[in-house]
């Protein structure tokens, strides 16, 4: 049945069956019901003068075009107010968000896609350099009524957009549409929340009335340019002086390759969701990521998507929403409320008293920051896992776990941990520098969303897992093979790399420490593959 289904799903009909869906619900936002609440005020002033020339959406994190709430409502009101809308991009501030240049190019690409999409619409494009702050004269130039930006929740894209605030006229509103969530985080939650089982009813309460279709972004009337200083314009041969690593290979840049990711994930990877997707020596992951934290394709059409073939593969399609849209959305939510969302101070009581209690334990091993970036561990796991984010941006979920918690096992202390982890995660995952990395790593090394465990040393009541469940649960031993044939990673890895420094592995360990990983295993054996204490079988 569900080959039947699927087998005729082209690329070419399944984005012209979306094309479809968006024109049923609306050929034009104008007389489109847009929910209020996907937006918020940033500015005192919330009227939009009538004698206004413009409106400006200062895209952010949503680069795409169609399927995007803060483009269709920017939209809204340049019809609305019969006025032009512009579309500006500032790429200079990113080197402060991604370090790479693998994050940075494939932004830019897909930013290349959305200036062309936009010309057909009669939607100016800029794509510009200095800081966004050269909208506050932009805006005074032009007349604008209005500006229009999307919710992004780390502490350095709030920065900008606080200092806009402040410096923007009194009579321009400044909107935030959250386009990235399908429930907004402020509509989710006012508060932080501490386990996904405290959010989730929220959520999905909330689902039946956010989980919509979207009407399409349409042409505009007519197209008028800014008036803006020419110097600020990114030019073809304009770079960013960041660090240069290459970008990946299986995944290309902009809406479509994005739609086709979720083509063939709906044929072909789906059905196996839950059941091997967390296999790293399989691939069957949905692969989404990088157009995801990119914002070239949109959380609810995925979810919309997914949710058609409930009826073939409920149960898959269950436990991806879950991961889609729960856990997606909670990493938001820390990220809002959190300011401590990427340090040690922003761990829960409970896990700051284990971590202080075990900060003196004995370490088997201590690796450097470069010691990791290369894969010299003594673990062929964690070099190949580390192997893998170096060369193809990516790593599976249930590998990364085991990858971040290592790190805290072979560090000097907590934050030193999260420090190579989030330093790591951010040079080289596809997807770095997005709540869901910081809660990753949170997660792994500070119990963030987690409860207490067995306690043992080192990570006192921290989640633990261990290498050979990995072995029993997957063929490790094919994974390994693949991206770690040798004893030695770093002749793989340094060719990814600008400049890392050699130096050799300095191995501390005692015979007390010996005995301290024996402890270790022992403990491990009587717990299941994470660390949970497993539960005694009751004699019949």
């Amino acid at each position: 049945m569900a080959s039947a289904v699927l087998k005729d799903l082209t690329y070419e009909v399944f984005s012209k069956n979306i094309s479809k869906s968006r024109i049923a619900t609306g050929k034009s936002i104008q007389n489109f019901k847009f929910k209020k609440n996907r937006c918020r005020l940033l500015s005192e002033y919330e009227e939009i003068r009538e004698d206004c020339k413009g409106v400006i959406y200062w895209m952010l994190r949503e680069s795409r075009v169609q399927d995007n709430w803060a483009l269709l409502y920017a939209q809204k009101l340049s019809l609305k107010y019969k006025v032009p809308l512009h579309v500006c991009f500032f790429l200079n501030e990113f080197k402060e968000l991604y370090p790479t240049t693998r994050q940075v190019e494939f932004l830019r690409k897909g930013l290349d896609i959305v200036q062309k999409e936009l010309q057909l619409l009669n939607i100016t494009f800029y794509l510009l350099k200095k800081t966004p702050l050269e909208l506050v004269n932009i805006i005074k130039e032009n007349n604008i009524g209005c500006l229009v930006c999307d919710f992004f929740p780390l502490k350095i894209v709030t920065s900008w957009q606080e200092k806009l605030k402040e410096s923007l006229p009194d009579d321009v509103a400044f909107v935030q549409v959250d386009a990235h969530n399908i429930v907004p985080c402020w509509v989710a939650s006012d508060k932080l929340e501490r386990a996904a089982r405290s959010i989730r009813p929220k959520i999905l309460k909330q689902l039946p009335v956010y989980l919509t279709e979207f009407p399409e972004v349409c042409k505009q009337e007519k197209k008028e340019e800014l008036n803006i200083n020419r110097s600020l314009l990114w030019g073809k041969d304009d770079k960013l002086d960041i660090k240069f690593v290459d970008e990946i290979l299986w995944a290309k840049p902009g809406e479509e390759a994005g739609l086709e990711m979720l083509r063939t994930f709906l044929v072909e990877r789906l059905k196996y969701y839950g059941i091997s997707s967390n296999d790293p020596s399989k691939k069957h992951q949905s692969n989404l990521s990088p157009w995801l934290h990119f914002g070239q394709i949109s959380a609810q059409r995925i979810a919309l998507e997914v949710s058609k073939l409930k009826h073939i593969w409920k149960e898959q399609c269950e436990r991806f929403l879950e991961e889609a849209i729960i856990r997606k959305e909670i990493s938001d939510n820390f990220c809002l409320y959190n300011p401590n969302y990427d340090n040690f101070n922003g761990a829960d009581k409970w896990a700051v008293d284990t971590l202080n209690l075990h900060r003196g334990d004995k370490r088997a091993y201590i690796y450097t920051a470069e010691q990791f970036e290369k894969g010299l561990t003594h673990d062929p796991i964690w070099n190949s896992a580390q192997i893998q984010l170096v060369t193809e941006g990516k790593l599976q979920g249930y590998m990364r776990m085991y990858w971040c918690k290592k790190i805290l096992e072979w560090t000097e202390s907590p934050e030193k941990a999260i420090e190579i982890a989030l330093w790591l995660n951010d040079t080289y995952s596809i997807d770095g520098s997005d709540p869901n990395g910081f809660v990753g790593v949170m997660w792994s090394i500070c119990g963030i969303h987690d409860q207490g465990f067995k306690e043992r040393p080192v990570f006192g009541k921290i989640r633990f897992m261990v290498d050979y469940c990995l072995s029993r649960k997957f063929d490790i031993k094919t994974y390994c093979a693949k991206y770690c044939p040798t004893a030695k990673a770093s002749s793989k890895i340094t060719k990814y790399m600008d400049s890392s420094s050699d130096s050799k592995i300095e191995k501390k360990q005692s015979s007390e420490e010996s005995k301290v990983n024996k402890s270790n295993k022992k403990i491990a054996k009587k717990n299941d593959d994470h660390g949970e204490p497993s539960k005694k079988k009751k004699k019949i």
